[in-house]
């Protein structure tokens, strides 16, 4: 990996050190250019026509995320954001009275409100699966929890891959082959995975999977995708449609397309969409096994020098914590030290008990300050990112 020659294309890292790519990821200059293209096609010629000149492109989006996956490209659905994929998906689920939602403790909050407003609305019932000791979501604990309900009462399996804060990453191909065994239909959320590390959706097992372009994956804002598998996609109707997810076939009938597109609606951002498959080839380039080990290498630097500090404490939890490092600084509030961090053109972000309730309450986290490194950055940029935090910590008042 050449990291001057990556970080030479990335225009961000001229002017700051971005540590916050669980956010928003620096875009690199090819896909910028993409989107920049695109835009000033569609105002020499119009809209609809730089569409259908670019129609080879755009239908290639589909391919790219597929390699992305190890998927098909008719089980991949493009999306102006994640929760839009994940909402349109688990709302097309048929709840029933009794059904039952099995989740985990780091569930993020969008995913969590929407649990409950079905619960609120069928009368379904929401049941968190227990952790390991290392903080992990336990298989063995939901193979038991399964075996306890019963699998025909369990309408759903719902993860997140990586939750927002704490550097975790989930079992998420052992709680697969748990969902293979018993039948149940289980939906993965990868927002903070993918582009991040490698993802195989076949290996990991799941039905259903939302995610983001923006974060580690270094796509424009305003792009996703949904992945549904093949064989569950025929017995999935969205709840909302157009006259693009389902052709106006008579009068009075309309057919659903076949493949995972049903969940997309005619109108979109062409632009940003042209900046998606260029982010995803880029990673592909790049390998995203090179960007895991990377990416993790700089966040364990991160992680151990925080340790080392008087007072600090880090939240990062599983066997192998990822490129998301969290800590908290006494008497310094998160909103402080991610502001601090501002003043030497350093981004980072703050984390509240919001995003994963369960938790936080569980854990009594504070607000949380969370820096997440990618590939691209330097290990100089970690060094100084340290000597900041330890400067705050010796000149607090």
């Amino acid at each position: 990996m050449d990291i001057e020659a990556l970080r030479a294309e990335t225009p961000g890292t001229q002017h700051r050190i971005h540590l916050n790519n669980a956010g928003a990821g620096l875009m690199p200059r090819p896909v910028v250019d993409a989107v920049y293209s695109h835009l000033e096609l569609e105002a020499t010629i119009g809209g609809y026509e730089a569409a259908n000149r670019e129609a080879d492109a755009l239908q290639g989006v589909y391919g790219s995320v597929a390699r992305l996956l190890n998927a098909d490209h008719d089980e991949i659905a493009l999306m102006e954001n994640a929760t839009m994929g994940w909402a349109k998906a688990f709302y097309s689920l048929p709840f029933n009275v009794g059904d039952h939602i099995l989740t985990c403790r780091s569930e993020y909050g969008a995913n969590y409100v929407a649990y409950l407003q079905i619960a609120k609305r069928y009368g379904v019932k929401i049941k968190v699966i227990a952790n390991d000791q290392t903080g992990a979501t336990d298989p063995q604990a939901l193979q038991a929890m399964i075996e306890d309900i019963g699998a025909e009462r369990i309408r759903l399996i719902a993860i997140t891959h990586v939750p927002t804060n704490g550097g975790l990453v989930n079992p998420v191909a052992e709680i697969g082959a748990v969902a293979r065994e018993f039948n149940i239909l289980y939906l993965l959320d990868a927002c903070q995975s993918v582009g991040q590390m490698p993802l195989d959706v076949k290996a990991v097992g799941c039905d259903i999977l939302s995610a983001a372009g923006r974060k580690f994956l270094r796509a424009p804002r305003g792009t996703g995708f949904l992945y549904i598998r093949r064989t569950v996609l025929q017995n999935l109707e969205p709840a909302m449609i157009d006259h693009f997810s389902g052709v106006w076939v008579e009068g009075d009938r309309y057919q659903l397309r076949d493949d995972a597109r049903r969940f997309e609606f005619w109108e979109n951002n062409y632009a940003t969409r042209m900046g998606l498959g260029v982010a995803v080839d880029y990673a592909l380039d790049v390998g995203l096994d090179a960007i895991s080990a990377r990416a993790t290498m700089l966040a364990d630097r991160l992680r151990a020098g925080l340790k080392n500090m008087a007072g600090v404490g880090v939240y990062d939890l599983g066997r192998t914590p990822c490129a998301i490092v969290t800590f908290s600084i006494p008497d310094l509030d998160a909103c402080s030290v991610v502001a601090r961090l501002a003043e030497h053109t350093i981004n980072a972000s703050a984390s509240d008990a919001n995003s994963t309730r369960l938790d936080a309450e569980a854990r009594n986290l504070p607000v949380l300050v969370r820096l997440s490194p990618h590939y691209y950055n330097s290990e100089d940029e970690i060094e100084r990112t340290l000597e900041i935090i330890g400067s705050m910590i010796k000149n607090k008042s």
